[in-house]
């Protein structure tokens, strides 16, 4: 479904900051590693939310968790993650605040041994956005076997949170795959070499 000016249907047109996500963010090419990580990790803290609540609290997020760098979030101990479950600024998951402090932990070690996140993430699509063409929203799938993959090799490397339907969605969200419709006009944009 395509409305409100050749929007994807998605994209609440009531709601500003759902649009200035659909039209600024959201399908864009993202190669900075740390601002990958971040995405990857609220896009595990919407499991089971929708994303527009994660987006309201993400500026709360980015507080919580010391702008999502790793560095920091990887030295969080008991009293960190008390802090954290105590915060009603952001979702108060154990679980998910547990994968967050991990991942920091697994991102600094990929690091370490010489592996970009970045790089690691955009092999899947060799290194350049997969252009789908969507007549309609309802065709997008939830997952793909590419997400699978991805997802896999994710929780390989010690990542949790990062299920095949999260990883499409994140790589929806960091532009791995350009999955506006055809008729919004961020798709022809977004589809430009």
């Amino acid at each position: 479904m395509v409305l409100d000016a050749g929007r994807c249907g998605w994209a609440n047109p009531n709601d500003p900051l759902y649009v200035a996500y659909h039209d600024d963010e959201w399908g864009v090419p993202e190669y900075d590693s740390r601002a990958l990580w971040e995405k990857l990790v609220l896009d595990g803290f919407q499991a089971g939310l929708s994303w527009i609540t994660i987006l309201r609290k993400r500026e709360a997020f980015r507080g919580a968790f010391a702008g999502f760098d790793p560095e920091a979030v990887a030295r969080f101990g008991e009293s960190d993650r008390a802090r954290l479950m105590n915060d009603a600024g952001i979702v108060r998951s154990g679980a998910k605040i547990d994968a967050a402090i991990g991942g920091a932990r697994t991102w600094l070690a990929m690091r370490e041994r010489g592996e970009d996140f970045s790089a690691f993430l955009w092999a899947f699509t060799s290194g350049k956005p997969i252009q789908n063409a969507w007549a309609d929203i309802g065709e997008v799938p939830a997952q793909t076997p590419l997400a699978a993959d991805m997802a896999g090799a994710l929780r390989a490397k010690g990542f949790k949170f990062c299920g095949p339907v999260i990883v499409y969605a994140f790589m929806q969200a960091v532009g791995m795959v350009n999955d506006h419709v055809v008729g919004c006009f961020r798709h022809g944009e977004l589809a430009r070499p």
